[in-house]
């Protein structure tokens, strides 16, 4: 070979060295992770779960892009409860959080329930949250306390403020900066165009180190508002309208990661804290043929929307009607970035097989449990749902609110009901009377978590 030729190899690898070495980098990059929670978002809210009057075709595009999890379920159905449950990987009992937390409470998550931002940061991973925290507002409960590098959100519910339609006792709603209230009672109608335009942000910032975006939407929680650009754009007046503005919200994260060439490492998961708030009426979503809302341990309360998307590793339109839960999501997260799992008893599972659209992929648990405060009211195993003899609210018999302000629920007394979720996933026929065996099978696993979590229902029998 001719001096000139080995010149011209050597400047065509010394153009490539940088390529290679980039790609290299690369693969080796453990993957982003994006979540995606909703507020108060009803079952059948998006177009890929059943909405006719609501058009979500960003989220629609993504499950088609990834999978849609039919069967998937909040630890409990309120606010704080729930997102207790999604960060730590354990049941909301176990995490010492329950109900939705105000702005009189003056605890928080505990630093011993160690949060998938903390697990992350151990990797290495930047780290963000946006929107809605609610676990804790006191300045050692922010989420700078909890493993997250930024924050900029609501320290609770949009609600809990001096607007309350039935309560005038909530003081001034912080809108906060890392740890610094920056405005009081601000324009909600800005709020889900803020938190979006902070998310692009962020993973414009961290597009070559893995990253973990936590964006907790406030909306569709109540009182709705919505932007200029998205006023009276649904044919479900303004709950439709502020749907379909948290769907343009998806769409710019998944266009900002495209644009990135970060897309195809970037795990993104999206679904909803728990059903809608069924008393607001024409301001609530639908669980659609799912019994009941927020609020309660039916399938309307405790099911909600999933969609996650990792192309190459997600198949592209599949569906599961394989059970997961919130819970689930830690341990997930750890198995897919490589991190450490958190040391105490996490309650999740990793859920991979399921993911990745897995033959035969089954639940990791042998039954998921449903608490609603210190009650556990129901049990799942395999298609079956046994629930204990308890007190429910609903609007059956009642009028649902409008406009903003809530109806009225009342209180129900059931007693000892199980309901097979393949052949009536309305929970309308109560089939325990023919089924005793399977009636004895999941009180045998309800009394194992009695023995480690409590019912305080027991007590009152």
């Amino acid at each position: 070979m001719s001096r000139f030729m080995h010149i011209a190899c050597a400047l065509v690898l010394l153009t490539f060295l940088p390529a290679i070495a980039a790609a290299q980098e690369k693969a080796k990059r453990p993957p982003n992770v994006i979540i995606i929670y909703a507020d108060d978002m009803g079952y059948a809210d998006l177009g890929c779960f059943g909405a006719k009057k609501i058009k979500t075709p960003h989220l629609d595009k993504m499950a088609k892009e990834g999978m849609r999890l039919k069967s998937f379920y909040v630890a409990q159905a309120v606010c704080s409860a729930s997102r207790a449950a999604l960060l730590t990987g354990k049941y909301s009992n176990r995490a010492g959080i329950l109900g939705a937390l105000g702005p009189a409470t003056k605890t928080g998550l505990a630093r011993e329930h160690v949060t998938i931002a903390e697990m992350l940061k151990a990797l290495g991973y930047s780290t963000s949250m946006i929107g809605k925290w609610h676990l804790g507002h006191r300045p050692e409960y922010l989420p700078t306390q909890r493993g997250f590098d930024e924050y900029y959100g609501l320290p609770y519910s949009n609600d809990m403020w001096p607007k309350h339609p039935t309560s005038k006792l909530f003081p001034d709603l912080p809108l906060i900066e890392g740890e610094k209230t920056i405005a009081l009672n601000p324009d909600q109608s800005k709020l889900t165009t803020d938190y979006t335009d902070r998310a692009i942000q962020f993973i414009q910032k961290n597009k070559d180190r893995p990253f973990f975006l936590y964006l907790a939407h406030n909306m569709p929680h109540v009182p709705l508002f919505v932007s200029e650009r998205f006023k009276g754009k649904s044919e479900q007046g303004l709950y439709g309208d502020v749907i379909m503005e948290i769907d343009w919200s998806v769409g710019q994260i998944l266009a900002t990661l495209k644009d990135l060439g970060i897309d195809d490492n970037t795990l993104v998961i999206f679904t909803s804290d728990n059903g809608p708030w069924l008393s607001y009426g024409n301001h609530s979503g639908s669980a659609g043929v799912l019994r009941e809302g927020k609020g309660t341990a039916w399938e309307g309360g405790v099911r909600v929307p999933f969609i996650a998307r990792w192309p190459g590793h997600i198949p592209a339109g599949k569906t599961s009607d394989v059970p997961a839960m919130t819970i689930d999501i830690l341990p997930t997260v750890a198995r897919a970035t490589g991190a450490k799992l958190p040391a105490g008893k996490l309650d999740g599972k990793d859920i991979t097989p399921i993911l990745r659209g897995e033959a035969g992929a089954k639940s990791p648990h042998d039954a998921y449990y449903f608490y609603w405060n210190h009650e556990l009211h129901a049990v799942r195993s395999g298609p079956w749902k046994l629930y204990f003899p308890r007190t429910y609210r609903t609007l059956e018999g009642s009028k649902a609110g409008t406009d903003g302000q809530p109806g009225a629920y009342k209180d129900v007394k059931a007693g000892l009901e199980l309901f097979n979720l393949d052949a009536d996933l309305s929970e309308r026929t109560d089939v325990a009377a023919r089924n005793a065996d399977v009636v004895r099978r999941l009180e045998q696993l309800a009394d194992v978590m009695r023995a480690d979590l409590g019912d305080s229902l027991r007590k009152k029998e």
